[in-house]
């Protein structure tokens, strides 16, 4: 009878009778509650870079909270284990991951957006988390298959830098990955570790949506001329050489760096900034991408009536 429990429910780890399934029967059983939350969730979606410090925990933030705005039910996964950003970024750092008796419930950032991540279980923001390659695909594969994602239409997965043990585990655990988002700097270093990771994409079958080109030109507050501080059209260039989407520049603004620190998405902060016209058009292709539009069509229809009604009409 406890075996068939196990079986029915697929959580023998938090099942009160597990003991009496073997560990074959719990990795058997571990597979299918893997592929039960994966079938909850339409589409899957890597943001990820060839090396460090090009922007791509703030992209891949900013890009889910821009979905989430538009009526979408977004999963964040941060799957940076040693160096885990996002619930900085979204201000959620304090918050603590509770337990169903079907898995952990992620953390509820905004309405409609939920977020799990390393940095709620390493206690001390100073802990490092010292792990090698199995313990690091363990943990990917709970952060799937234990979190009570619900029904998701994205699942935006923030990797770290480079082509390693992470990215690899991800793409083994999810398995249908609908794409990949590449983010990159404009200068030359940033740029030959980008083209790797579209090279890394495409060796594992996955689609690249496209390169962003991060921190593309700076406008001065006194002069108001841009200036180009890593170069600009880098990632543009390497996007046409490499025959993949170019989604866009996204200019440097300082506040991003403050927002950032206070734990505020820089789209929600300042949404008429043209860094935040730069993330809308990225999620826009995104959807486009995967072929989402009907969700959002709902969407307007439900909350701003006469505001779909005049863009019909428009049409």
């Amino acid at each position: 009878m406890a075996e068939e429990k196990c079986k029915k429910d697929a959580i023998c780890d938090t099942c009160h009778e597990s003991g009496s399934c073997s560990q074959q029967e719990k990795e058997v059983h571990a597979q299918e509650r893997l592929r039960s939350r994966l079938s909850h969730i339409k589409h899957r979606i890597m943001v990820m870079s060839g090396k460090g410090g090009v922007g791509k925990s703030t992209v891949a933030t900013n890009l889910s909270v821009t979905l989430s705005q538009s009526g979408f039910n977004i999963g964040l996964l941060d799957a940076d284990i040693h160096g885990p950003n996002i619930a900085k970024m979204l201000g959620i750092e304090s918050r603590v991951v509770e337990g169903s008796g079907r898995g952990m419930i992620p953390v509820e950032a905004l309405p409609n957006l939920r977020v799990i991540s390393m940095a709620f279980f390493i206690g001390d923001r100073d802990n490092p988390v010292v792990w090698r390659g199995p313990l690091k695909h363990s943990a990917i594969s709970q952060f799937v298959g234990e979190v009570e994602w619900g029904s998701l239409d994205f699942l935006i997965v923030d990797l770290p830098p480079g082509t390693g043990d992470e990215p690899l585990s991800v793409a083994h655990v999810i398995k249908d990955v609908d794409g990949a988002v590449v983010v990159t700097t404009p200068q030359d270093v940033a740029l030959l570790d980008s083209r790797k990771a579209v090279t890394f994409s495409r060796m594992l079958g996955i689609p690249v949506i496209g390169i962003v080109e991060n921190m593309s030109g700076l406008i001065c507050p006194h002069c108001h001329q841009e200036i180009s501080l890593f170069k600009k059209g880098g990632g543009e260039k390497a996007a046409r050489d490499l025959r993949v989407p170019f989604l866009g520049r996204i200019p440097i603004d300082p506040e991003v760096v403050t927002d950032c620190d206070r734990g505020m998405p820089f789209v929600m902060a300042h949404p008429d900034s043209e860094a935040t016209k730069a993330f809308q058009e990225i999620a826009d292709i995104c959807k486009e991408f995967v072929g989402f539009k009907e969700i959002e069509k709902q969407f307007e229809r439900e909350n701003f009536p006469y505001h779909f009604k005049e863009k019909e009409a428009k049409r």
